[in-house]
This record gives C-alpha cells, sequence and structure tokens, in this order.
C-alpha cells in the first residue's frame, strides 16, 4: 500500500515532463485566432508582441499600464478585423495609440 502513493507521484511528474514544446510563427497569426485563443493566451502573445517591438527599437523600459491599454486597443481592434495579420493589427495600433499621445 506504500509503494501507491510513489507510483502516483512518478507517475505525475513523468507526465508533466511529457509536454510537447510548441512553436508558434507570430507572422501567420491572424487577429480571429488571437481572440478565439486559438494559439495562446491573448495576454501572453501581446505581451510577447511588446517585448518584440521593444527589442527593435532598443528600448528597455516596459510601461505596464501602456502594455494594458495597447492589448485592449489590439483585442478591439481584432474584433473587426478578424483576417488581419497580428503583427499587421499591432503596427496599425500603436501607430494610432501614438498619435493620440502627441
Amino acid at each position: 500500500m506504500t509503494k501507491l502513493p510513489v507510483t502516483i507521484a512518478a507517475l505525475l511528474i513523468a507526465c508533466s515532463q511529457a509536454q510537447a514544446q510548441t512553436t508558434i510563427d507570430v507572422s501567420k497569426i491572424t487577429c480571429g485566432q488571437y481572440n478565439s485563443f486559438k494559439v495562446a493566451d491573448p495576454l501572453k502573445i501581446a505581451i510577447w508582441l511588446s517585448g518584440y517591438y521593444h527589442g527593435l527599437r532598443r528600448d528597455t523600459v516596459l510601461e505596464r499600464q501602456r502594455l494594458d491599454e495597447d492589448a485592449e486597443r489590439l483585442t478591439q481592434f481584432c474584433y473587426s478585423n478578424r483576417m488581419v495579420k497580428i503583427l499587421d493589427a499591432v503596427e496599425r495600433v500603436i501607430k494610432e495609440s501614438n498619435a493620440g499621445r502627441k
């Protein structure tokens, strides 16, 4: 009877390590896929996109409130533009956001 808990623990550990790693080509994600959680959690994608664009600009500052606002704008944009690629959508949303801040 004492072997049962050890066996269960070993199986749980093995199962958690057996998850396959998935790669995602962000350039192929559409707004429809973004909003419907078909690829990943939209917030995780938004965080990745923020890092990507900040990296292109060599900007190391993270404005948490702006990240949240831009993610919300991206979500709203994507509801109306389901076939637009997410990278194109981000550029449009960020341009509009930056224009509104000037």
